[in-house]
C-alpha cells in the first residue's frame, strides 16, 4: 500500500507516538564501566529460575550499539523514546556517590535522542534494583524508598535539563507481589506481609522521587501502572468475589492512594491478617499525602484482559499464605486467539479499561499508554523480511480501541509500542519477542519487521494531516492534572 492511500491517523494535535525500551531488557554491559549487579543479574544465574538459563548480560548490547537503535527510531519517525535508568549504572551499590562512567552513558544517549529531533522520556525503575539493597531488605524495608530518592536526585541533576518527562516506577504491581510474592521475578520471593509492604515502600519511593524531580525542575513527572480488566469466569457469586478480590490486587493496591487518597477499601477482606498489622509497622501517618502528590500524567501498559475463577484456597491460617493467593486464578479463553505469551487478544477490553478508570478517578491526570504490544512467532523469510502480520493486526485494533476511549472523554495524550526491539522477557527469557526490530542475538544484527514499517507509516500519516501533530514537548504544565475535552478522529486504521 502507497502512502498516498493511507488513511488518517484519528489523532489530535500534539498526540505523541513513540516507542519503548527498558534497561535490563536490551542494555547488556553488565560488567561495564563500574556497573554493579542487580537482583536481575542475581535471579537469572538461579538454576530454573529464566527460560534456557538466560540472561541480560549482553542482551541486545544497547550499551554500545545505542546510535544504531536511535538510528532506527529516527527512521521510524517517532516523537518520543521512554528508556529506563539502570539504578546500578549510576549507584553500583545503590547508595553512596554516582558512578560518572554509569551517567555518562545515559548523557550520550540523550544527546544523541535530541540531535535526532526525539524526546527522552525516561524511566528511574524498571525492576533492576541494586542487589546490595536487596541483600539490606529490598523494597520490604522503608531505606530502599529512602535510596530511591536520593538516587533520583543525582539522576535529575545530570538529566532534568534535557529530558522532559520522567516517569518513576514501572509496574510496581510486578515489583511487589511478581517479585515478592510469587516468586516468579527478581527477587524470587515468596512471602506475604513482605510483599504488602513491598507495594507500600514502593508508593512511599514514588512520592519521594517526585519530590526530588520538582526540586529539580523536571517539567513533567509521572508513573506507571499495569492495569488489569478483569472479567468473571461465570456470573456465579464464588467467581464475582473472586473478581472483586483480584481488583483490589491488581488495580486498587495503586490506584486509591494515588488518585483517591485512601487505602483499597476491601484489602482486608482480601488478606485478612496480613494487612491489618500494617498502620503502625510499615504505613506511617503522612504517607497517603505523599503517595497522591499531583501528577503531570499516569502512565498505563496495558496487554490483555484477564478472565478471573474463584479458586478455593486449603490452608486455614491466612498469616501463612502469601500476597497473591487471593482465591482466584486466570482461566484459558477458547473464543479468541492468543499471543505466544498465552494472552488473550480483546482490543475493546482496552477502552473498557480506560473508560472505567477515568470514571472512577475523576483526579485522575493525563493518560499515557507506556506500552502495548504482541509477542508473537516471528520468522524471517528467505528474502530477509519478517511478515508479523499478527503483531500488525494487534497493534491496529487496540489503536482503534484507544481512539473509541478517546472519543468516550478519556485524557490520553500519547502512544508507546512495546518495544523498539526483540529483547530478554525476563523469566521468558528470549523465547518471546515483542519487538518491531527482530533482533539476531547471535549477531545482534537488526531487522526492522513489517510492523515497524506499518508504525512508520501510521506516523507519517497523522504528521500529513495535521503537521503540527510533530512535537518534541511533552503536554505537561508541571501544576496538576487537567482533563481536555474530547476529541473527533478522522478515519479509523483499518486500511493502514
Amino acid at each position: 500500500m502507497s502512502v498516498s492511500e493511507l488513511p488518517e491517523s484519528g489523532f489530535p494535535d500534539g498526540f505523541v507516538f513513540g516507542a519503548a525500551t527498558a534497561s535490563y531488557q536490551i542494555e547488556g554491559a553488565y560488567d561495564t564501566d563500574g556497573r554493579g549487579l542487580s537482583i536481575w543479574d542475581t535471579f537469572s544465574r538461579e538454576l530454573g529460575r529464566v527460560a534456557r538459563g538466560a540472561t541480560g548480560d549482553v542482551a541486545c548490547d544497547h550499551y554500545n550499539r545505542y546510535r544504531e537503535d536511535v538510528a532506527l527510531l529516527r527512521a521510524l519517525g517517532v516523537d518520543s523514546y521512554r528508556f529506563s535508568i539502570a539504578w546500578p549504572r549510576v549507584q553500583p551499590t545503590g547508595s553512596g556517590p554516582a558512578n560518572t562512567a554509569g551517567l555518562d552513558f545515559y548523557d550520550r544517549l540523550v544527546d544523541e535522542l535530541l540531535a535526532a529531533g526525539i524526546s527522552p522520556a525516561a524511566t528511574l525503575y524498571h525492576w533492576d534494583l541494586p542487589q546490595t539493597l536487596e541483600d539490606q531488605g529490598g523494597w520490604r524495608v522503608r531505606a530502599t524508598a529512602e535510596r530511591f530518592a536520593e538516587y533520583t536526585a543525582i539522576a535529575a541533576d545530570r538529566l532534568a535539563d534535557r529530558v522532559d518527562r520522567w516517569i518513576t516506577l514501572n509496574e510496581p504491581f510486578c515489583s511487589a507481589f511478581v517479585g515478592y510474592a510469587a516468586g516468579g521475578h527478581a527477587p524470587g520471593a515468596r512471602e506475604g506481609r513482605g510483599a504488602l509492604a513491598a507495594a507500600h515502600h514502593l508508593l512511599v519511593g514514588h512520592g519521594l522521587a517526585v519530590r526530588a524531580l520538582r526540586a529539580a525542575g523536571a517539567k513533567e513527572v509521572g508513573i506507571t501502572l499495569n492495569p488489569d480488566r478483569l472479567l468473571p469466569a461465570t456470573q456465579s457469586p464464588a467467581d464475582l468475589a473472586a473478581v472483586r478480590r483480584a481488583e483490589t490486587l491488581h488495580n486498587e493496591v495503586w490506584f486509591e492512594p494515588l488518585f483517591a487518597g485512601r487505602y483499597p477499601r476491601h484489602e482486608v477482606e482480601t488478606w485478612g491478617e496480613l494487612v491489618m498489622e500494617a498502620d503502625g509497622t510499615y504505613r506511617r501517618a503522612g504517607d497517603l499525602d505523599l503517595i497522591g502528590v499531583p501528577l503531570d500524567f499516569v502512565g498505563i501498559n496495558y496487554y490483555r484482559p484477564i478472565t478471573v475463577a474463584d479458586a478455593p484456597y486449603d490452608d486455614p491460617d491466612p498469616v501463612s499464605r502469601t500476597a497473591v493467593d487471593i482465591r482466584a486464578v486466570e482461566t484459558w479463553r477458547d473464543d479468541v486467539r492468543h499471543t505466544t505469551m498465552g494472552w488473550p487478544v480483546v482490543p475493546h477490553t482496552f477502552t473498557d479499561l480506560l473508560v472505567d478508570l477515568a470514571d472512577r478517578y475523576p483526579e485522575l491526570p493525563p493518560v499515557l499508554i507506556t506500552e502495548n504490544g504482541s509477542a508473537e512467532a516471528d520468522t524471517v523469510d528467505a528474502d530477509g523480511r519478517v511478515r508479523d502480520t499478527d503483531r500488525i493486526a494487534y497493534l491496529r485494533s487496540h489503536l482503534d480501541a484507544l481512539a473509541a476511549a478517546m472519543q468516550a472523554g478519556v485524557d490520553v495524550r500519547g502512544y508507546y509500542v512495546w518495544s523498539l526491539l526483540d529483547n530478554f522477557e525476563w523469566a521468558r527469557g528470549y523465547d518471546q519477542r515483542f519487538g518491531i526490530v527482530r533482533v539476531d542475538y547471535d549477531t545482534q544484527q537488526r531487522i526492522p519487521k513489517d510492523s515497524y514499517h506499518w508504525y512508520r507509516r501510521l506516523i507519517a500519516a497523522h504528521r500529513a494531516r495535521r503537521p503540527a501533530s510533530r512535537t518534541t514537548q511533552g503536554s505537561g504544565t508541571g501544576a496538576g492534572p487537567q482533563r481536555h475535552a474530547p476529541f473527533h478522529s478522522g478515519r479509523d486504521l483499518h486500511d493502514l
